[in-house]
């Protein structure tokens, strides 16, 4: 019911709006037909007809998405956005003349019930069992023929508005041609500045991590080799021991993020299940995909629930962590969800690293982190 009210009132609003397009469109036409003996004027004219029906289009896109349900990105131009309303004029005059009927069918067959009862009284008085039963299924039937009639109407009318939005409203091929060297440029150009980080940030790993205790190591083991005492050599020789233990921790901890071993042994659910036991806090984990993506997919999912993982242990200060890794429609789906103290921005040195990695597949990266939490940062990566 929601949505079919919501469908009425889409097409109410497509019939309000068609009255005044039709105005426009009559009138712009008028006015450019009327100026081709005189080309300089017809630009003049041409520049506020064209800007005044892409307005006029953007308001209609708006309309579909909000109750028709058909979203459009297009931004088409003053020629294209006038022929849009050429014929969508068209269309919604079309639903305002369903709206009529019905409204005309609905009154008068009140007026008609409300004038029988006054001049004949009850229409059922007098008349038998057998003879009411029928009138009442006929009633229903034909009321029942009837909404199904109008709600077809209404429906087809919304039909052909989202017919109309897709083929106007959504870029050419020319237009998306373009669109999409774009995107690749700016992709390969995300793609480059993301390994030129990641490498510094392997090296800053190495040098402030790695370097630093193969040097503590190197000093102990001088130590031990200068001390006279047996039981002084011994306890560097332990503690340098020890340091050893914690370099390789540390090269275990950088290859790891550079690439986690585990999704070529497992996959990417025993990754994200050692990287949950790794976390150091509370990580609810919720795999449901039943077959496995492809090796690059599922580096950059363990990538993102690594860093999402990261950032809300360090900074955020949540209690828990919950993440959803699901298959939706040839889409792997990545949700992880914290309530910590929120804040986040998809613009950090962090998450802006993972919106280039999730591009690069042609994926969507969201991040929702209003002060306060709590935080849910949605990866979608095509999967086929």
């Amino acid at each position: 019911m929601r949505r079919w009210l919501r469908v009425f009132l889409g097409v109410v609003l497509g019939a309000g709006t068609a009255l005044v397009e039709l105005v426009f469109v009559l009138s712009a036409g008028l006015a450019l037909t009327g100026l081709l003996i005189l080309p300089r004027l017809r630009a003049r004219a041409a520049s506020p007809a064209f800007a005044g029906a892409q307005a006029m289009a953007e308001l209609e896109r708006r309309r579909l998405a909000k109750y028709l349900d058909s979203s459009h990105a297009g931004r088409p131009d003053g020629a294209r956005a006038l022929r849009y309303l050429a014929v969508r004029c068209a269309v919604g005059l079309l639903g305002a003349i369903v709206l009529a009927l019905i409204a005309y069918g609905a009154v008068g067959m009140l007026v008609e019930l409300v004038e029988l009862w006054i001049t004949v009284g009850d229409p059922l008085e007098g008349r038998s069992g057998i003879e009411k039963f029928w009138l009442t299924v006929y009633l229903i039937v034909f009321c029942s023929v009837l909404g199904f009639l109008s709600l077809t109407g209404l429906a087809g009318v919304a039909v052909m508005d989202r017919a109309l939005g897709e083929r106007f409203l959504e870029p050419d091929r020319a237009e998306q041609l373009r669109q999409r060297v774009e995107q690749l440029s700016t992709t390969r150009s995300d793609v480059v500045a993301a390994i030129h980080e990641e490498r510094r940030r392997i090296e800053r790993d190495l040098h402030d991590g790695v370097q630093q205790r193969l040097v503590a190591l190197g000093m102990l083991i001088g130590r031990a080799r200068r001390a006279g005492d047996g039981d002084r050599a011994a306890e560097l020789l332990r503690q340098a021991h020890e340091e050893s233990q914690e370099i390789l921790r540390d090269f275990r901890d950088v290859a790891w993020r550079v690439y986690p071993a585990a999704l070529d042994a497992g996959g990417l659910h025993p990754a994200l299940a050692a990287l949950v036991e790794r976390a150091g806090m509370p990580v609810e984990l919720r795999y449901e995909v039943a077959r496995r993506p492809a090796v690059e997919v599922e580096a950059v999912a363990y990538f993102v629930v690594s860093e999402a993982v990261t950032n809300a242990a360090k900074h955020s200060g949540a209690g828990i962590v919950t993440v959803r890794v699901d298959r939706e429609e040839g889409w792997l789906v990545v949700r992880v969800d914290d309530d910590g103290a929120g804040g986040a921005s998809v613009r950090g040195a962090g998450l802006s690293g993972l919106a280039r990695r999730v591009a690069a597949l042609d994926g969507k990266f969201t991040v929702d982190s209003p002060v306060g939490g709590p935080t849910t940062i949605v990866a979608e990566l095509p999967c086929g």
